[in-house]
């Protein structure tokens, strides 16, 4: 009976605390217990999308066309092609690698077409033609871009977008950029800068692989330092920051391509992405593309021994079996050996550091089966267009390699600071 009233009398003093909107109540020991204070909110990050109503006097009787894709909407999922058809002229619509919603696999050519959903004529700039000619802007005045980069020199958007400001300065039209992060974050910036005779579409200008810019920002540093000159406008984000990876935004994520299905992806890719000029699986045609690395020659355990021992930082390494299951990939139908990539400090984690060590050390214990690939349709080895130059695929030592990649990545950071739009 006497544990009964002491009960009673807890629940009484506890409900006389609630009903008082005391902030703290009491525990076991009688002690207040103090609700600990809230962290400080970030500002929720808008896209250049929707901030567009502050800016519509650019595009105020003006013809506008938009290179676009699945990726350019709004932070509430409103396609940037609506928005743009509801508040401007808008009069043609060009398509980038994958289409214009995304649906056409990597490498694939994309021809062109009328958008089944408004009614404008669709250009491709993929495949023959990756620079907007003269007829195609003809009827235009402004000439916009809204898609997601992933943060990585040979991911192809950033130059389909810098062909687009080229033909904008020939053809006399106003180029103008939605800008959007750098879902890999803005402060990080990782070497192999493409050399003279290395220029390609995945490396048309010498950037690093790893450049840690916005879409925006490399517009505007494109623009400058590569001699384009077009007529630019940026229309920025606000409540970004540098230190922010793609989860620290609050904005929903939609797939850039079929293979950067999340951002785990995109901070892999510049990094694992140079298997892509190699008879390595990098993953595709499984679900973790460009995570998972292997052959079906491989010791996985061995493997993924030899990488945690590197010491690289950020990132552990576990062994895998993965079987390939897309049509026309490296080993498709067939399991691989190899390692999975578990990136446990993002801030840390040097993607392309880990790229090129996993790659020698692969290349090292693969007994003779590794190789680099070669296209058919260049002279040059895919490998080279990835890294920038032949020395890797020459055999020079990998500390070397990193050594000048690294001077060339600060060099880049130093030059880059002054095209910055955010802190």
């Amino acid at each position: 009976m006497h544990s009964k009233r002491l009960l009673m009398m807890f629940f009484l003093v506890y409900f006389l605390i609630a009903a008082t909107g005391c902030s703290a109540a009491p525990d076991l020991s009688g002690q207040a217990a103090e609700k600990p204070a809230p962290a400080p909110a970030l500002a929720p990050v808008r896209l250049g999308i929707d901030n567009i109503d502050r800016h519509l006097t650019v595009f105020q009787g003006k013809r506008v066309g938009l290179i676009t894709n699945q990726t350019g909407m709004t932070s509430d999922f409103q396609s940037s092609i609506d928005v743009l058809k509801a508040k401007t002229n808008l009069v043609a619509l060009f398509s980038p690698e994958h289409g214009i919603r995304g649906a056409i696999p990597a490498g694939a050519a994309v021809g062109s077409y009328l958008d089944e959903a408004t009614g404008v004529p669709v250009y491709s700039l993929y495949g023959q033609t990756k620079k907007p000619t003269a007829a195609m802007l003809d009827n235009i005045d402004v000439l916009a871009f809204d898609m997601q980069d992933i943060g990585a020199r040979f991911y192809t958007y950033m130059f389909t977008m810098a062909y687009a400001m080229q033909s904008a300065k020939e053809q006399g039209k106003t180029f103008v950029v939605f800008d959007r992060p750098n879902p890999t974050g803005g402060e990080a910036v990782e070497g192999n800068i493409i050399q003279p005779g290395y220029e390609s579409f995945i490396g048309l200008y010498p950037i690093p692989a790893r450049h840690g810019l916005t879409i925006g920002e490399m517009a505007r540093l494109m623009n400058s330092e590569y001699n384009i000159h077009c007529d630019l406008v940026v229309i920025p984000m606000t409540g970004w920051q540098r230190s922010m990876h793609f989860d620290d935004t609050g904005l929903p994520w939609v797939m850039t391509s079929p293979n950067v299905p999340t951002p785990d992806t995109a901070l892999v890719y510049s990094g694992t992405g140079i298997f892509g000029g190699t008879n390595i699986s990098e993953g595709i045609g499984t679900t973790r593309p460009f995570e998972l690395v292997g052959a079906p020659w491989l010791n996985a355990a061995a493997l993924a021994e030899r990488m945690n021992a590197a010491g690289l930082p950020g990132v552990a390494f576990r062994p895998v079996y993965f079987t390939p299951r897309q049509a026309e990939v490296k080993y498709t139908g067939r399991l691989c050996g190899g390692v999975q990539l578990h990136v446990t400090d993002r801030q840390a984690f040097l993607p392309v550091r880990t790229g090129l060590t996993l790659l020698y050390v692969i290349k090292d214990m693969s007994g003779g089966k590794f190789a680099f690939t070669l296209p058919s349709t260049a002279a040059t080895a895919t490998i080279d267009l990835y890294t920038g130059d032949s020395r890797v695929r020459n055999e020079v030592p990998e500390a070397e390699i990193l050594h000048d990649w690294d001077e060339a990545a600060a060099r880049f950071k130093a030059l880059s600071k002054q095209y910055y739009l955010y802190n």
